[in-house]
């Protein structure tokens, strides 16, 4: 643990003495062990012509049947249509399925890409990165999640975190490898701020925000002060080009827990209940809430996953067996629990006048298997599924690409997850033809080249 207001001096083998100084769980989420707090300058390498756009990622973790959400085929054979049945939405000629009645009333806000498709592994994991960075890691690389690309691009607007992940982040999902929810390459420095907390607990408060007990009892006059006393226990070591790049990163850290523009944004009590009602008062309800608070006090992207897991939860993942899930929870639970909460989230950004300027993209890491299992579920099938994008310029109320007769392989545009990063780099202003800093400095495109966005999506 390392303490501000420590007395014992810390030998270190490089020679210096450092005090303890910083708590270091309070700024983990900055990536801020003694060995990485070095971050790199923001490049801000962003289109000036372009408007400041945001970001919520919803991740489905578990992966939704296309057959069963925003792809029916009420015409296939029962052991490939399933047990559900579509319903018309407010843009002629779309519908999607009858679990979620209030979408069905926001199709206009949102469009469904019906061709995602990868080839790579079947396994959660592998689709997780893929999705969420528009790669997948291979030769040693991890690469970063698009938010945390924008939060180097661009850093943060005042005191809050260019990029926030919640409630948690991915855990296990049978693959054992990264989820593509890091910063990778670019360093820890511009990995998300991470809530770690659920915000549909009652005691709901965000650990990190909150300075360690052991400062409650100092003054609050005397925290502007805290910089000074850092400066007069590591006058030696601050002489050291490590320390000058310190210097920004340590700003930024107590910034952030000093603000209370910052701690008022993740108040959900704040919020009428009403309010909190219509989300949903479960995890993945309040935690799309706390992303429209976020935006607007000035977080650039929010990622939220819905699930954190898919073993002995009820999740997307419907197999038809334990440890995963049954397909009727996409009636009992998930179905309403992502309706109320994408729906709430599309309406409030448009009254609230955010939607123009915020992209809310929905998707999973794959789809499902056309043909139901004999436990009555489906299996992973990333040959090919549907997602959703919709606001920051995206034109909503259509249907880009198309499946075949039974979901199983795109008949009409077939859509790669790196179409689908560049599609959300254009949205957000970042030049496709950038090149990120890698190991050694060696420059990595941004996205692979020759790999275009979804024109049809932008109006």
């Amino acid at each position: 643990m390392f303490r501000l207001d420590a007395d014992k001096p810390v030998e270190f083998c490089d020679g210096l003495r450092r005090r303890d100084f910083l708590h270091a769980g309070s700024l983990s989420f900055l990536g801020l062990g003694l060995n990485e707090l070095f971050g790199l300058k923001a490049l801000g390498a962003v289109d000036p012509s372009k408007r400041d756009v945001n970001c919520i990622m919803l991740m489905l973790v578990g992966g939704p049947s296309q057959l069963d959400t925003w792809d029916m085929k009420p015409n296939a054979p029962a052991e490939i249509r399933g047990p559900y049945k579509p319903i018309k939405t407010n843009v002629a000629g779309i519908e999607i399925s009858e679990n979620f009645p209030r979408m069905a009333k926001h199709a206009d806000k949102y469009a469904l890409i019906r061709s995602v498709y990868h080839t790579a592994a079947a396994v959660h994991d592998t689709g997780h990165q893929m999705m969420q960075t528009g790669r997948l890691f291979q030769g040693g690389i991890e690469y970063p999640h698009i938010g945390c690309v924008l939060a180097k691009l661009r850093g943060p607007k005042g005191d809050v975190p260019a990029h926030v992940l919640m409630p948690h982040p991915i855990g296990n999902t049978g693959g054992n490898m990264p989820h593509g929810q890091s910063a990778g390459f670019l360093g820890k420095t511009f990995d998300p701020f991470v809530l770690n907390a659920d915000p549909s607990d009652p005691n709901f408060k965000v650990p990190d925000l909150l300075p360690p007990e052991y400062l409650s009892a100092l003054r609050v006059d005397r925290r502007r002060n805290w910089r000074e006393m850092v400066d007069r226990t590591v006058s030696k070591f601050e002489t050291s080009q490590d320390a000058r790049l310190l210097d920004a990163t340590f700003h930024q850290a107590y910034t952030l827990m000093s603000s209370q523009k910052a701690r008022e944004a993740f108040e959900l009590a704040k919020e009428p209940e009403s309010v909190r009602q219509r989300y949903g008062e479960n995890r993945f309800g309040q935690s799309c809430l706390l992303a429209r608070r976020l935006i607007e006090a000035g977080v650039r992207f929010v990622t939220v996953n819905m699930f954190e897991t898919v073993f002995d939860e009820i999740t997307w993942d419907i197999h038809g067996s334990k440890p995963f899930s049954p397909i009727s929870c996409y009636r009992d639970l998930v179905g309403p629990m992502f309706d109320n909460a994408f729906s709430s989230l599309l309406e409030d950004l448009q009254d609230r006048r955010l939607l123009d300027n915020t992209m809310v993209v929905a998707m999973g890491e794959f789809g499902r298997t056309p043909k139901v299992n004999p436990a009555g579920g489906r299996d992973h099938w990333p040959q090919c599924w549907t997602m959703m994008m919709g606001g920051g310029g995206i034109k909503g109320g259509q249907v880009v690409g198309a499946s075949d007769d039974i979901g199983a392989t795109p008949k009409d545009r077939p859509t790669t997850p790196g179409q689908i990063a560049a599609t959300i780099y254009q949205a957000l202003g970042v030049p496709l033809e950038l090149e990120l800093p890698g190991a050694q400095n060696r420059p990595i495109p941004l996205v692979e080249r020759g790999v275009e966005p979804i024109k049809e999506l932008f109006s």
